[in-house]
């Protein structure tokens, strides 16, 4: 499952890619070649073939630099624009900070509240472990086993600033994928993710400038993430279907819900319920049968 959740990021990051810079566009339902004679397109392939051939080459920092060019090569395009002007400015957090505001959590009732809580709780828990196994895979951080080890702190990270984002006025915290692009190039510390922690406080004030690179431009390095990911897959024990047949729908799932969650939670059902029938329930851990409950729960909540 941990091999499938980590493939079917893959995807999911690639498709998002591709949707970004045009050259799969979705339209009456179905997903469709984008125009690729389009600038913004064209150069999302250029840069495709640009940070692939540095990776190719070992290039260190291949995505950063395939960025950076992209965007340069943006300009004679038209894709890439310059600012009009160049302005700093600081919003106030004092409208949102420390004011939490409880006036309507009944409003709909009780078990409205309760499948709107079990329902975010779900989803933010196997969001947040579904980026950790990705990032940890790709820079193949995982134990021999294939499990966090010491980066399932990430989990308690993310719990922690979860807790005190609302009296920042801000959402649950979650862990951006895109940050396995950082690991993918090298970075194996927590410094990395400090230096863009700093880097997105600047962009607070240097919004004008940070906008400047395009979509065409940064989409390229997520499908190039997706494709590292995908090899995962191998990993799978694709000879034995009770083990095949849920890995393959969590991988497929994930992107084709748009919900990290929802293709756990596929997974890990279906999982379930082919041990079960096929008399092979003795074999399943405790805590797996604990998630198959949470989520028939979550969406049979979500369904009232």
């Amino acid at each position: 499952m941990k091999n499938a959740i980590s493939a079917g990021l893959g995807l999911f990051i690639a498709l998002i890619g591709l949707l970004n810079s045009g050259i799969v566009r979705a339209e009456d339902g179905a997903l469709l070649l984008g125009e690729i004679g389009t600038p913004a397109t064209f150069l999302a392939i250029l840069g495709l073939l640009i940070t692939g051939v540095l990776m190719a080459w070992k290039v260190k920092g291949a995505m950063l630099i395939g960025i950076v060019v992209t965007t340069l090569l943006g300009f004679p395009l038209g894709v890439t624009q310059a600012p009009e002007s160049i302005s700093l400015s600081l919003s106030s957090l004092s409208p949102l900070l420390l004011s939490p505001d409880f006036g309507g959590i009944l409003s709909l009732g009780v078990l409205p509240l309760i499948t709107a809580v079990v329902t975010f709780t779900m989803c933010l828990c196997f969001d947040t472990l579904g980026a950790l196994i990705c990032i940890a895979g790709v820079g193949d951080l995982l134990d021999e086993k294939g499990g966090l080890g010491r980066y399932s702190r990430g989990m308690t990270a993310v719990a922690l600033s979860t807790a005190a984002a609302p009296m920042l006025g801000a959402p649950p915290i979650g862990i951006p994928v895109e940050g396995s692009t950082g690991v993918a190039d090298g970075a194996r510390t927590g410094l990395y993710t400090a230096a863009t922690g700093v880097l997105f406080l600047a962009a607070i004030l240097l919004a004008p400038i940070a906008g400047v690179i395009p979509g065409a431009a940064t989409s390229p390095a997520l499908v190039l993430i997706g494709m590292l990911m995908i090899h995962n897959a191998t990993n799978i024990y694709w000879h034995q279907v009770e083990i095949a047949l849920p890995c393959f729908l969590t991988m497929i799932m994930i992107p084709f819900t748009y919900s990290v969650a929802d293709g756990i939670g596929v997974g890990f059902i279906s999982y379930t319920a082919i041990s079960l029938i096929s008399g092979k329930g003795k074999k399943i851990p405790a805590v797996t049968y604990i998630l198959t409950v949470l989520f028939v729960v979550m969406y049979v909540l979500s369904a009232i």
